[in-house]
């Protein structure tokens, strides 16, 4: 029996990289026209693409394009394949986010084409997490392909190709593990025979050939000299698509896998921040403000803003692009992400307040000289955690020697609370920050009522012993060493979880590789922050008149107790701050960082 061979034509076209989204969009266009001519032009060719968000594309600046394409996937001379928004970064998104961008591809595949793809398609991701595989079977999709990290680098054979992938949950799904996605210009015969010869002991091989990244996609001397190799018999090869390479080799036996595919280009799990920052910030909002709306929606309050949300979603998806979240395009494409980012989060914020407002309307009138604060938990359960809220009072105050603090209360009885120090820095008597503990109900606003009352400025409250500010509440032993800034114990009912110097930060040995390629880990250790002295931290902290320890109380009351400390290596400062709380026993450590060293990377 001749080996069967399924040629499947594709042109990997990154919406941006080393080129921003315009002329992404002339890339696939430009693309697709040319395969669809060439569709045209060989009665037995077949081209084949995923990602709705070119697609979008094409119907938006050359709908009669759009319309070719419709038409040769009716004649099953086009495949949709893959059926996802785009092929996101595989690593850093939340479940649910991989369930919007094959939600988002399924209905726009479905609403335009009647296409629904059982193969998932990743080429270029750098990586992929365990997860992917109970989201991908409860999607509907039997099969997988990807191309990294290689065989090679999971400990297998190239020929190895095919594995069963399991799931934490016990589902599974069959991979094909590519070697790569596309082919030079000319040279896609070359690859076939290279991978004839590479699979030589399977009885069913799958190629893909094509010019990527840029698109480019099929071209006529590739498709003559491919269908010579077809007619010359020497095997049952045919241009294809994957569902039906996996459709007929459902039965073969293969290895398992039942990890993450993993690592690959670790240098991508850190470059550009602000994209990952701006991100996880997005996902954040999201999710959060589509529960107040439901609630809101659900109570008959408003209605449910489907198109705005759907905006909002696509720029999450685009954002998750895996050249744009792992940080490996260029600067241009960075400022559009943020851009881009940015947009999704202002439709957010004034969706957010709508449902805020309606939910929050049936509350009753403030009394006299009160200032009411109302907080929404979106969760299914109660909550016990720390608020913060700034407000202003009804005048300002400037009698010298008064301080107004807000006390806070809950059905007429009083939680701890705290006065802070404000965003602002007006010297006035007038604007106010507080911090309370707070019990919200799930699916629920829940209100607190802030009082002003005159009183004396209280001192911050100094605990330090033998060089450490030591903080107990009872539950929660922590210890600050003056003489470090560090952390030196954080113990729970008399057991210690960590040992000395906890939170140092490490600075690590890096190079200009922004993907990390020839590395899997950075374990070099070439330094360590250190304390800065009292006058480099008063100058460091902008402070004009006096001395700033380095290390320093800046809040203590009834809900917690903060501590900043400054540290410094070579150009770069760190400003540690310590949230420990007066009632429980979780810690916040927040960092802010001024980095200004070359290969070199901070480990926290």
């Amino acid at each position: 029996m001749k080996k069967k061979v399924y040629l499947i034509a594709n042109a990997h076209i990154d919406p941006v990289w080393q080129w921003e989204w315009e002329e992404g969009v002339a890339a696939a266009i430009s693309t697709f026209r040319t395969a669809a001519d060439l569709c045209d032009e060989f009665d037995d060719f077949i081209f084949c693409h995923n990602e709705a968000v070119l697609y979008k594309w094409v119907e938006d600046y050359e709908p009669h394009l759009f319309r070719r394409i419709q038409k040769l996937v009716k004649q099953g001379r086009w495949k949709i394949i893959g059926g996802w928004y785009l092929q996101p970064d595989c690593n850093m998104p939340c479940g649910e986010s991989f369930v919007r961008q094959i939600l988002l591809g399924r209905r726009y595949f479905d609403e335009k084409f009647g296409a629904r793809p059982t193969t998932a398609l990743n080429f270029d991701p750098f990586g992929h997490t365990r997860g992917l595989v109970q989201i991908l079977k409860k999607s509907g999709y039997d099969s997988y392909v990807c191309t990294r990290p290689s065989a090679s680098q999971l400990g297998k054979k190239d020929s190895e190709a095919d594995f069963d992938w399991i799931g934490f949950d016990g589902s599974r799904i069959r991979v094909r593990k590519e070697t790569s996605y596309g082919s030079g210009l000319g040279h896609a015969i070359d690859k076939i025979k290279a991978a004839v010869s590479l699979f030589e002991a399977d009885d069913h091989i799958v190629v893909l050939w094509g010019v990527g990244d840029h698109g480019g996609g099929p071209s006529r001397q590739d498709i003559k000299a491919i269908n010579e190799f077809i007619s010359s018999g020497e095997y049952d090869a045919k241009h294809s698509f994957f569902e039906e390479f996996f459709e007929a080799t459902k039965d073969k036996k293969v290895s398992e896998w039942d990890r993450d595919m993993n690592q690959f280009a670790v240098g991508c799990y850190t470059s550009i921040i602000r994209i990952k920052q701006k991100h996880r910030e997005l996902e954040n909002q999201l999710y959060s403000t589509e529960k107040m709306l439901s609630a809101a929606y659900a109570a008959g309050l408003m209605d449910y803003p489907c198109g705005d949300l759907l905006q909002v979603q696509e720029d999450l998806c685009f954002l998750e692009f895996h050249d744009s979240l792992p940080g490996s395009s260029i600067q241009a494409v960075e400022e559009m992400c943020i851009r881009l980012a940015d947009h999704a989060l202002e439709i957010l914020s004034r969706l957010k307040a709508r449902a805020f407002f309606v939910l929050s309307s049936g509350e009753k009138k403030a009394a006299d000289g009160d200032i009411p604060v109302l907080v929404y938990n979106p969760h299914p359960y109660s909550i016990r955690t720390q608020i913060t809220c700034e407000m202003m009072l009804a005048d300002q105050n400037w009698t010298d020697g008064e301080f107004t603090a807000i006390h806070v209360f809950r059905d007429g009885k009083p939680v701890p609370c705290q006065n802070i120090r404000e965003a602002g820095n007006i010297n006035l008597d007038w604007r106010k920050n507080v911090a309370f503990e707070a019990e919200l109900e799930p699916f629920a606003v829940s209100r607190y009522d802030c009082k002003p009352v005159l009183e004396a400025k209280r001192p911050v409250k100094r605990v330090t012993e033998n060089g450490m500010i030591v903080f107990d509440n009872g539950v929660l032993h922590a210890e600050i060493n003056t003489r470090t800034g560090l952390l030196d114990s954080y113990r729970i009912n008399c057991r210690d979880y960590l040992k000395r110097n906890a939170f140092e930060p490490l600075v690590m040995d890096d190079n200009d590789d922004p993907w990390g390629m020839t590395v899997d880990s950075f374990r070099n250790l070439i330094g360590r922050f250190t304390l800065m002295s009292d006058n480099r931290s008063t100058l460091f902290s902008g402070i004009a008149n006096g001395v700033l320890p380095a290390v320093r109380i800046v809040e203590d009351g009834e809900v917690r107790t903060v501590v900043e400390a400054c540290l410094e290596y070579g150009d770069s400062a760190i400003c540690t701050t310590y949230y420990l709380p007066k009632h429980g026993t979780q810690i916040e450590v927040h960092l802010r960082v001024y980095w200004n060293e070359k290969n070199k990377c901070l480990k926290l």
